[in-house]
């Protein structure tokens, strides 16, 4: 008989994803809302990016999300039933689950659960390098998981509760557990707060030196595999991870860009953005975030052959807004035009061919730069818009060498 081989690999976990759609709002890219159904594909590339599989999904349509459990009874009971046909282990829901509604759920459907903002915190916390990603990360899911302290502690909770007024011989345990818990996660908070501030104050030292060098910056946004990295390697024969899945890289690199005319420019990669990008994120990463506010240009990097590339690209102008940044100029790219596909199925072969492409998407961004960071395609003329871009901002303003 055949001896077994045995893997020592840890089995894939089985996720079965779920969203709701909201009744009386709009779910079509002409509206600018994101499509539940893509919405939750999204979600699937979140899932095998952090190491796990995709085995089932489900939507369900309501007028709003269930208070105590996100989803109704009934929707349920249909997504447990289905436990032992797909194998899952893990149910993922698409938007961030209180406390409350992810406890309630552990416990009708007898498996973890997580939510969108959980899973993006795990592929952060793979994903960081370097000691100032870390922290980052660390407090951010620290942050995240404070509240849901007591989940982890409700079996003894539920045994009695603490003091006077708790069950003979079950005084204390639970809640003396929790409470500990509480105040060591509170401390670590502030520690990592008191660390990444020292960090700030290092990157904001450095930005004014790079100031006074009369150096300008400019910063790369755009949603996450976007092709930023790409983009970054074809402009500066920088040595960056290129990889075809969301979040590859997190930590941020600059190069110097040799630009028309003899000038040089700094070009800064930054972390890609999400739909529903987690606050915890934004606002740990806010030391990162802020080289965008030092920057001179923004390079906005859209992947125009993604079939929500305008919903990608109003996360995109959401976040920056939200960070402030809305008036900083900028260049929208467009790009992977090799992707695009004829209706003969032919690939496009060079930027002469795209006109006989629809390209009405790209209205959306009439003064746009289509380009090909993989093949070199429309980079010099992308590199040209930069540098008029920065000769316009230096004429205008305080000049960049003496900026604090």
């Amino acid at each position: 008989m055949p001896r077994r081989s045995h893997s020592t690999a840890p089995e894939r976990e089985r996720a079965y994803l779920v969203a709701v759609r909201q009744r009386g709002r709009p779910d079509a890219a002409a509206s600018g809302s994101w499509n539940v159904e893509h919405s939750l594909d999204e979600l699937g590339e979140l899932v095998r990016a952090s190491g796990g599989t995709v085995a089932g999904r489900a939507v369900q349509n309501m007028t709003k999300p269930h208070p105590a459990h996100y989803i109704g009874q009934g929707k349920m009971s249909a997504i447990k039933s289905e436990r032992e046909s797909t194998g899952y282990n893990i149910v993922v829901f698409d938007d961030e689950l209180s406390p409350t509604q992810q406890r309630n759920l552990e416990k009708a459907l007898d498996v973890k659960v997580l939510d969108r903002t959980a899973l993006i915190l795990d592929i952060f916390a793979m994903r960081a390098r370097t000691r100032e990603g870390r922290l980052q990360v660390d407090l951010a899911q620290s942050e995240y998981l404070l509240p849901r302290l007591a989940g982890q502690w409700s079996h003894l909770n539920r045994m009695g509760g603490s003091g006077a007024q708790g069950a003979i011989g079950m005084r204390g345990p639970g809640e003396t557990q929790l409470e500990t818990d509480r105040r060591h996660a509170r401390s670590k908070i502030t520690r990592l707060k008191r660390e990444i501030e020292n960090v700030r104050k290092q990157r904001s030292l450095y930005r004014r030196r790079r100031a006074r060098s009369g150096v300008p910056v400019v910063a790369l946004v755009g949603y996450t595999n976007a092709g930023k990295s790409t983009m970054m390697r074809a402009l500066t024969d920088a040595d960056v991870l290129v990889a075809d899945q969301l979040f590859a890289t997190l930590d941020p690199i600059t190069r110097r860009v040799h630009l028309p005319g003899g000038r040089e420019a700094l070009l800064t990669d930054t972390v890609g953005f999400i739909q529903k990008l987690p606050t915890q994120l934004v606002a740990a990463f806010k030391a990162t975030l802020e080289e965008l506010a030092e920057a001179d240009v923004l390079l906005h990097v859209l992947d125009i052959t993604h079939p929500d590339a305008a919903q990608q690209g109003q996360a995109v102008d959401d976040t920056i807004a939200e960070l402030g940044l809305a008036e900083l100029p900028r260049v929208t790219a467009l790009n992977k035009i090799d992707l695009l596909v004829a209706e003969d199925g032919e690939p496009v072969h060079d930027l002469e061919e795209l006109e006989s492409f629809d390209m009405s998407l790209a209205e959306h961004w009439p003064d746009a730069v289509l380009t090909s960071a993989e093949r070199g395609w429309g980079l010099e003329k992308l590199l040209e818009r930069i540098a008029s871009l920065l000769a316009t901002r230096a004429s205008a303003a305080t000049p960049i060498a003496t900026r604090e």
